[in-house]
């Protein structure tokens, strides 16, 4: 059964940090885009990071660029997602989301439904 997990998500004060894991399990994630995403409560889920298992390509969206830092482990099939500096607008459910290819645009409609999410939620 083809899965990704989402975990390490959590209660934190503004300024703080996390790291997210997004393991991959019956399937390599090699020659894979994979992608971080959120949804916000009223909110459309909107794009965070991708990266590239091949070549390790990335792109970050303007709100997380200098605070957040996507990487993959390939040995241990999971991507992760460090994120510094949170601020209460960061607070949502994060989804990663996997599809097969060297490159895949870094939007939502371009991946699937992914995982069942992990709760960040970033308040004094």
């Amino acid at each position: 059964q083809l899965q990704l997990v989402e975990s390490g998500g959590g209660l934190v004060q503004p300024g703080g940090s996390l790291r997210l894991s997004c393991a991959a399990s019956g399937f390599s994630l090699d020659y894979y885009a994979i992608g971080w995403f959120r949804q916000a409560p009223g909110k459309e889920r909107e794009e965070i990071s991708c990266i590239s298992s091949n070549d390790g390509a990335t792109y970050y969206a303007d709100s997380v660029k200098g605070r957040f830092t996507i990487s993959i482990d390939n040995a241990k099939n999971t991507v992760y997602l460090q994120m510094r500096r949170l601020k209460p607008e960061d607070t949502a459910l994060y989804y990663c989301a996997a599809e097969p290819g060297l490159w895949v645009r870094c939007i939502p409609t371009n991946f699937g439904s992914g995982g069942q999410g992990t709760q960040v939620t970033v308040s004094s």
